[in-house]
């Protein structure tokens, strides 16, 4: 038996509810990838799952002093610091006693990661104005 015309117009809106559904879908699971994919390029910042990620166009020496001038100007206290040749991590606590941590990670000669996440969820504003301190320093 033929399908009726009624019944084929409604085979077809299904498929596209599905294709719509489906589209929709895989957006929402890419959007994370895509953030992250932003933070690759130089002067690309990207906030994923609470943290602050930016490449900043500076040696990773330079970037780091950038940080201790930074936590200085913003008078964090600091509570931990340990760097060697690829990465240098800074702990510190501002006045609402929060953890901050700031990572540096050398991305190559004059390429330097930054990661900046503020208590156990993030805060990104407090994000963006300390990796905004950062970059006026360096």
């Amino acid at each position: 038996m033929l399908p009726t015309m009624k019944s084929s117009s409604l085979l077809i809106s299904a498929v596209r509810v599905a294709a719509c559904a489906l589209g929709l879908a895989a957006l929402a699971l890419s959007t994370g990838c895509l953030a992250a994919a932003a933070g690759a390029g130089a002067g690309a910042v990207a906030y994923v799952r609470g943290e602050l990620d930016a490449t900043v166009d500076a040696s990773p020496d330079r970037t780091v002093r950038a940080v201790g001038r930074a936590v200085q100007q913003l008078e964090f206290a600091k509570v931990s610091e340990s760097k060697d040749a690829l990465l240098s991590i800074t702990v510190v606590r501002n006045a609402a006693d929060k953890k901050i941590e700031i990572r540096t990670e050398r991305m190559g000669a004059t390429l330097t990661r930054i990661k900046i996440r503020v208590g156990v969820f993030g805060d990104e504003a407090l994000s963006q104005a300390i990796l905004d301190k950062i970059k006026s320093n360096l």
